[in-house]
């Protein structure tokens, strides 16, 4: 078990209001309800992603091969596939649609269901309940995942529009990416709604209570591997349970490994695993959370598969993924050195951390004379890429998504519920069920009124 910066055992004391067994008390909620509910979503973790971490992490000193938290946690397999008009393979859009609000609907989809009508998400059910909600992810705010919680589009491309509705009607604890889509006057909305606004990891520490915005990057986090803060969504994670366990009412949390998704989308081995260990630290952070308070809920699963990934992709039983701890940096970053470096080779050779053969530094070099002409390093990339695949004996089979059926993770109140194989809009509706029963009327309302003024713009 991994424990982060901040000792977990330490949150009684950060969130008393939420866990103390003294006079703050949770509310009183039925043997089959869940006072907090942590959902986890790794974005494109097929069943292949969570296979190959096992063996990323694995010792190869020692004779067993180890469990990881993705092994220690599974409990059953979703389907993915959205609407019907969509097909079989589904966006990030449409399968957190269905996450989060039990609908299958069209692909680009943002809380909306195939007629374009709002539909109620389990996050906006727990606020209507009085519970605290929050976010934490790797990409921006405003991604597909996290809106598809927290708004209604008809496209998920609509940022600036999506961004509004966060504005409006904000979560308690918002921590990602996403600068550059906050203008001037919703930050200064945000204020004047008591939002304390971050730029800085280490603010974090500076937060007392909610409500908080934290936007980490002008758009995303940066890779995990070059972040100044490599486990960061672990980081993110440990705060938003500080912040939001103090509601005596409970919360709910979205956690998204956003990244997973864009590393397959590259068919970068070393961008999925480095991406799937940040998410499996935080997975940890939030399954110690569960062991301490448990009238607690986490449910861990993905939107689809990406990439297509295959472990041994020749006739040779073989996959070596070793070699990829080595790295320092990105495939993006190391590429970036061969452009305009007459020393590129010895420093891209330290970031790789392995030697290269004759035939791997010549393949680099053709790439980075191709990559002249453009002033980009798309080649070099491409060939770094290659070059990892080789090594490893990694396959593809797309750089879109896939139609597999992903993994599920449990554990808490109510983990026997998603046991065994389920729709992924069963995970929506099998966390309502877990939801506090009374409703907060003033928060019914208020719902209820921004969905109707939506229900205007998006027709």
């Amino acid at each position: 078990m991994r424990i982060h910066a901040i000792a977990l055992s330490a949150l009684l004391l950060l969130a008393p209001n939420a866990f103390a067994e003294g006079d703050a008390q949770p509310t009183p909620i039925a043997a089959a309800q869940a006072n907090n509910i942590i959902i986890m979503i790794g974005d494109g973790m097929g069943p292949a992603v969570t296979t190959g971490y096992r063996y990323f992490q694995d010792n190869p000193d020692s004779e067993e091969i180890e469990e990881t938290v993705f092994d220690r946690l599974l409990v059953g397999m979703a389907s993915t596939y959205p609407a019907h008009q969509s097909g079989y393979v589904t966006d990030s859009a449409a399968a957190a649609t269905a996450l989060a609000a039990g609908v299958k609907t069209y692909n680009g989809a943002i809380g909306l269901d195939s007629d374009k009508q709002p539909v109620t998400s389990v996050m906006r059910m727990a606020q209507q309940r009085g519970m605290s909600i929050g976010l934490a992810v790797t990409s921006q705010i405003n991604h597909a995942t996290p809106a598809a919680y927290m708004a209604h589009n008809e496209h998920r491309r609509n940022y600036a529009e999506i961004m509004e509705t966060y504005v409006e009607s904000p979560a308690d604890v918002m921590l990602g990416g996403g600068r550059n889509y906050f203008t001037p006057g919703m930050l200064a909305t945000l204020k004047n709604k008591g939002f304390a606004h971050i730029t800085e990891y280490s603010k974090l520490d500076d937060v007392a209570s909610p409500p908080v915005l934290g936007l980490f990057g002008d758009v995303s986090l940066p890779r995990s591997i070059d972040d100044t803060n490599p486990e960061r969504l672990s980081l993110l994670t440990e705060h938003a349970l500080r912040l939001l366990g103090q509601n005596p009412n409970g919360f709910l949390l979205l956690v998204e490994g956003s990244q997973i998704d864009w590393a397959g989308h590259a068919r970068d081995i070393h961008g999925v695993m480095s991406e799937t260990k940040d998410f499996a630290y935080a997975i940890e952070v939030v399954e110690q959370f569960v062991r301490l308070y448990p009238n607690s809920t986490m449910v861990v699963t993905a939107d689809h598969g990406t990439g297509g990934l295959t472990l041994a992709k020749s006739r040779e039983y073989l996959w070596q993924p070793q070699v990829l701890h080595n790295l320092t940096a990105s495939l993006d970053t190391i590429a970036k050195i061969s452009m305009n470096n007459p020393g590129w080779e010895a420093e891209i050779g330290d970031k790789l951390g392995f030697g290269l053969t004759q035939d791997e530094w010549q393949a680099l070099s053709k790439a980075q004379q191709m990559d002249r002409d453009t002033g980009e390093p798309k080649q070099f990339t491409k060939a770094l890429k290659a070059l990892l695949d080789t090594r490893t004996n990694t396959g593809w089979t797309t750089s879109g998504h896939t139609a597999v059926d992903v993994p599920v993770m449990a554990k808490g109140r109510g983990a026997e519920l998603f046991i065994g194989y389920q729709d992924n809009t069963e995970i929506a509706t099998k966390l309502m069920s877990l939801l506090p029963k009374q409703e907060n009327t003033a928060g019914q309302q208020a719902h209820t009124e921004y969905s109707a003024s939506k229900r205007i713009a998006v027709n």
